[in-house]
């Protein structure tokens, strides 16, 4: 697989993970455990903005050049969910979670290992169109 097709690959995937995900997991925005156990970030309109997200990703599956900056930037947005899982783990029990609604721990369980490895996914393309001044 060519570097740009495994990069339009990369954000396609991305997009699906985020898409797919929140509608599966969320069973399309009427799983309230999910909004309940971290009523700030995964809101209703939290999980919207996840989808939305998943649509720029999709967006950028098909740019062809000058995509080192906006890859850069979804490395900053997937930090900021990075940390922000890392934090509600660190004060939360997922077993409890698990009781609750199993669709929600699973949710809790992968939603920050996928947006670690889509970071990191990011932090490359951005750094490997970091020197070219027109891709």
């Amino acid at each position: 697989m060519t570097k740009n097709k495994l990069i339009k690959f990369g954000f396609i995937m991305a997009a699906a993970m985020n898409i797919g995900g929140v509608l599966l997991f969320s069973r399309f925005f009427t799983n309230s455990m999910i909004n309940e156990l971290d009523p700030v970030v995964m809101s209703n309109f939290g999980l919207l903005m996840i989808v939305i997200w998943g649509l720029a990703y999709l967006a950028s599956a098909f740019i062809t050049s000058n995509i080192k900056w906006l890859a850069g930037a979804f490395v900053i947005e997937k930090l900021v969910y990075v940390v922000a899982w890392s934090l509600w783990l660190a004060n939360n029990n997922l077993d409890d979670v698990y009781d609750k609604d199993v669709f929600a721990g699973i949710f809790y369980s992968i939603y920050g290992i996928n947006d670690f490895v889509f970071m990191v996914f990011f932090a490359w393309v951005f750094l490997t169109h970091i020197k070219a001044p027109n891709r």
